[in-house]
């Protein structure tokens, strides 16, 4: 059986990295991710831009092609300012981009001021969907509105325990979850996974 490994990062300091409140990641490149995972039998998966990355995409450019020499299923989601030109978003989606990621929670992407807009602007033109890494919070503030985006994904499962009635729902409208970044929960991950398969099991990727 493969795995496809639906969020990890890539961290490669030959390229830009900008710290965020004074932190920044160690190195993480691809040979250190294909040697982490090797045992996986892991076939292709999502290499996902953090915040320390912010509008970079060098990184991410040299990350794709360096996985897709090895295996031609690796895919990208990046982040991008809301002005960015149509020709660019098609030479991203053409190097394997598929999603825009809004981190509202960290910071480092675009303001959510523009989500609307960008997500209906990057589904029309490439099919892209909207990852948002967003805190229980903001889930709540922004739940109608996510029901109504195109096609979007929420990261690490809410993160906090206070968002699951709001997970809950978007989960049952078809809104996919990722279930990751176990280190970040407030909750216990795996009774929590167990809560969500029964609400929508096909809404649910595991990285």
């Amino acid at each position: 059986m493969s795995v496809f490994d639906a969020h990890f990062h890539i961290i490669d300091s030959r390229f830009p990295l900008v710290s965020n409140h004074g932190f920044l990641p160690d190195d993480f490149d691809v040979e250190q991710y294909l040697e982490r995972v090797s045992l996986l039998n892991i076939k292709s998966g999502v290499v996902v831009s953090g915040s320390f990355q912010a509008f970079d995409q060098s990184y991410l450019l040299s990350a794709l092609a360096l996985l897709n020499s090895r295996s031609n299923n690796f895919v990208g989601v990046t982040q991008v300012p809301h002005d960015i030109s149509d020709g660019e978003l098609l030479k991203l989606d053409a190097a394997g981009v598929r999603g825009v990621r809004f981190n509202l929670f960290r910071g480092g992407s675009e303001r959510v001021g523009y989500l609307c807009y960008f997500a209906q602007r990057v589904y029309d033109l490439c099919g892209w969907h909207i990852e948002l890494y967003i805190s229980s919070e903001g889930l709540y503030h922004l739940q109608d509105l996510i029901k109504n985006l195109p096609k979007v994904c929420i990261d690490h499962m809410g993160m906090e325990k206070s968002s699951f009635p709001v997970v809950d729902d978007l989960l049952r409208h078809g809104v996919y979850v990722k279930v990751c970044g176990f280190g970040r929960v407030d909750f216990d991950p795996i009774k929590r996974l167990q809560e969500m398969v029964l609400i929508n099991p096909n809404a649910l990727m595991f990285g």
